[in-house]
């Protein structure tokens, strides 16, 4: 778990604000005001986690690895390893957290009845009220709240495609922060209070938030919509195998012949033990390739260079960016080799 420094500034916030309702509750305290505040922001956030805990537990069962959880200024994030698969995964991964927000609200509410006046009965009603508020709000269809992936999993069953449920949740989003950003303007019409500064500033924040964070999602699913369209087996090169000791003249001499775009190096078995680096290989001089062997200017075949040639999209990409390297070694599933990925070649792909 990851606290950000952005928490402590709005448990300092909390605690500012909450300190003349709890000098009323209980007169005297003086500076353990403050202190009763700042707890009541631990507790708070303590039911924060409890909500992106369970967002994490339902994506585990799922299969999905979870990097992290994250409380900050708005709230908490959890960080998932993956996309959902289906659209029932990205419903249940999204709903359960707003459903234990309202739940722990409705968990705590029978003890506030029958807990006596005081800053804990206080403390109480504040984390009904802020549990129940997270819970419904959370529940806006709209990205990057869960009930915007709530509305993604909808229209990702109805339509068959997550993209069209990703750009329509994003625009659910969109529209919420201009909701939230004209609320001020209106308050004092609807609810007869006439909003303050702080009011003014926090719409603007939010709101901020919510367009951001909608914008960024409706970019990230246009790029996992070209991620599709990357598949190894077809960026392949042609590949040659040559012994590891064969000088660099040879090597590329009947890389031309056989019209190959990659070199693979062999052990005196057969078995392949490196790829042949393209820009290792244009920066040796001519004078020196008739006797240097190609083993000199290949990379091994470490953990991760080898590829299998079915994958694809974003499985590809995170494959690519745990081990970075320029050539990968792309091999069928009975283990044969079936060529060389360029790591130049996906870029092009992605960029066409």
């Amino acid at each position: 778990m990851l606290v950000t420094s952005s928490w402590f500034l709005i448990a300092a916030l909390i605690s500012v604000v909450l300190a003349p309702l709890v000098e009323e509750t209980q007169p005297g305290l003086g500076a353990w005001k403050y202190v009763a505040g700042f707890a009541f922001a631990v507790l708070l956030y303590l039911s924060v986690l409890l909500h992106e805990a369970s967002h994490a537990v339902v994506a585990q069962r799922f299969g999905h690895a979870v990097d992290s959880i994250t409380l900050h200024f708005l709230g908490g994030a959890t960080a998932i390893e993956g996309e959902s698969r289906t659209p029932r995964e990205e419903f249940w991964i999204s709903v359960v957290g707003p459903i234990t927000s309202l739940l722990v609200g409705l968990a705590v509410l029978p003890i506030w009845w029958i807990t006596p006046d005081g800053l804990l009965a206080l403390a109480l009603q504040g984390l009904i009220w802020a549990n129940v508020v997270v819970g419904a709000l959370n529940l806006i269809p709209g990205l990057p709240l869960d009930g915007g992936r709530v509305l993604k999993s909808a229209v990702w069953g109805a339509t068959g495609n997550a993209h069209r449920g990703t750009i329509a949740a994003g625009w659910g989003g969109r529209l919420t922060a201009v909701a939230i950003l004209l609320w001020p303007w209106v308050m004092e019409s609807v609810t007869g209070i006439e909003p303050t500064f702080f009011d003014t500033l926090l719409a603007v924040i939010i709101a901020l938030f919510l367009w951001t964070g909608a914008s960024a999602a409706m970019r990230g699913a246009r790029i996992r919509r070209k991620l599709v369209t990357l598949v190894a087996r077809d960026l392949a090169r042609r590949t040659l195998t040559v012994p590891h000791d064969l000088p660099v003249a040879e090597a590329v001499r009947r890389a031309q012949v056989a019209g190959a775009g990659g070199i693979v190096t062999t052990d005196p078995g057969g078995r392949p033990v490196g790829v042949v680096n393209e820009a290792a290989l244009v920066a040796v001089p001519e004078e020196r390739r008739a006797w240097l062997p190609v083993s000199q200017v290949t990379r091994s075949l470490d953990e991760g260079l080898s590829l299998p040639v079915g994958i694809s999209g974003e499985e590809l990409i995170r494959a690519i960016t745990r081990n970075p390297a320029h050539e990968y070694l792309l091999l069928e599933p009975d283990g044969r080799i079936y060529g060389v990925l360029a790591t130049a070649d996906v870029d092009a792909a992605f960029s066409a």
